[in-house]
């Protein structure tokens, strides 16, 4: 199979709870909407913008993007996330993004009572809290009064994991299933099936995929390149030294040093070469990517890639 018959394949299996599609999704203000009504309990919401794919930067230089920004019609700002992995601290992905677009839209010099509501909304394949529930709100307690208090930041907290009938697992149902669409959610359906059945939204999706794929396959192989040959010609130049010098005195020929020196630095960068392959194959099936794929990708038979991922399973 080639690569551009891959790619349409991984695009066909692409689904709103991945990041790629949500994020062409949010681009229609509906869309956003749509879920949020539902997700919030707020049938009267209004959503006046979406941003998808917002990046804000913190004070540092750091920069986050998010799936999507979205403003609301009363002015409150909603961080929308979407993910599908439990691999990191998730409460405090949805706390540091909350802080950096609320850093990133208050206007400098306001007073505190001005600073905008922002409500950080995190959609997971998984329960995050392992409560049973499908939808989770998180309130600051002032724990000796006994009292929820609030600071203008809520987190809204939904998965696909529960099945309780509601509207809301309705909703991640058609986030998470190929097959599924709903007539209570018309336009998230909609999208849905444009993105994965028609021809103008896989191709779109196809040239998302792509691009994501070639910058990502990009930056792992010049990072591995600059690391590779630096460490590729630092070795290869004491080996090719010493072989080089033990050369040159049994010959009686200062040649040999040079010999050595450029036979030592080609033998570092080939190895250097091997290295790259392997980390780029480990981190494209880290991303999902089939083995067959990375194979492909990086000209590599696939027992070889087989074996590199097994080595790194048991490190």
């Amino acid at each position: 199979m080639s690569n551009k018959a891959k790619i349409r394949e991984r695009a066909k299996k692409l689904n709103p709870i991945d990041d790629l599609m949500f994020r062409k999704m949010a681009e229609e203000p509906g869309f956003c909407e749509e879920i949020l009504r539902v997700i919030l309990a707020d049938p009267g919401l209004e959503v006046r913008e979406s941003i998808p794919e917002y990046a804000g930067t913190n004070l540092q230089g750091r920069s986050v993007v998010l799936d999507a920004r979205c403003v609301l019609g009363d002015g409150q700002q909603v961080d929308i996330e979407v993910q599908k992995r439990d691999d990191d601290d998730h409460q405090r992905r949805v706390r540091y993004n909350g802080s950096i677009l609320t850093a990133n839209i208050a206007d400098p010099g306001i007073q505190f009572k001005a600073v905008p509501d922002v409500c950080g909304v995190f959609i997971s394949r998984f329960d995050l809290f392992e409560g049973g529930h499908v939808r989770y709100h998180v309130d600051r307690v002032a724990r000796e009064a006994g009292k929820a208090v609030g600071n203008g930041f809520t987190e809204v907290y939904v998965n696909a994991k529960v099945k309780d009938g509601s509207d809301v697992a309705e909703l991640m149902e058609v986030f998470t299933r190929d097959d599924a669409y709903s007539d209570k959610f018309p336009v998230t359906s909609r999208s849905k099936r444009r993105y994965k059945e028609t021809e103008e939204g896989q191709m779109v999706m196809c040239e998302v995929v792509e691009q994501i794929v070639n910058e990502l396959v990009e930056e792992e192989l010049l990072e591995i390149r600059r690391k590779g040959r630096l460490e590729g010609a630092r070795e290869g130049r004491l080996e090719g030294i010493r072989e080089g010098r033990l050369e040159g005195i049994r010959e009686g020929r200062l040649e040999g040093i040079r010999e050595g020196k450029l036979e030592g630095i080609r033998e570092g960068k080939l190895e250097g070469r091997l290295e790259e392959k392997k980390a780029t194959a480990i981190r494209l099936v880290g991303m999902g990517h089939p083995p067959d794929y990375a194979a492909s990708v990086l000209d590599v038979d696939i027992e070889t890639i087989q074996q590199w991922l097994e080595a790194n399973e048991q490190r």
